[in-house]
């Protein structure tokens, strides 16, 4: 959202290649639809091109990872996006402090 939103401190990132999964894609559809974004089927579209399947152990290991930070309240979409990045050796790109000093994270504030 942030890439979308025009976020200077993401603005780097705007020719980088973009690799999401259903559970984010889920969640830019719900935003954009929900903030009433005057270009969301043009931005759902766009999206919709990065979309990357998640491997079925990929979202269990992202479900233990979320039991053990329970306390920390993150979301299952960040969690199963950090394990997928992790798997496919891509930096998870977030501004969510939770993450922030994770190994494998690209934090943008």
């Amino acid at each position: 959202m942030e890439l979308i939103e025009g976020n200077p401190a993401y603005e780097s990132y705007q020719e980088s290649e973009i690799i999401i999964n259903n559970f984010i894609f889920s969640e830019i559809c719900y935003v954009l639809y929900r903030d009433k974004y005057k270009q969301a089927k043009e931005q759902i579209k766009k999206y919709a091109k990065h979309i990357s399947s998640v491997k079925p152990e990929w979202i269990e290991e992202a479900m233990q990872f979320r039991l053990k930070w329970k306390d920390r309240g993150v979301s299952i979409t960040d969690c199963v996006g950090y394990i997928m990045a992790k798997k496919l050796s891509i930096p998870f790109l977030t501004g969510d402090k939770e993450f922030e000093e994770l190994e494998n994270v690209e934090f943008v504030k």
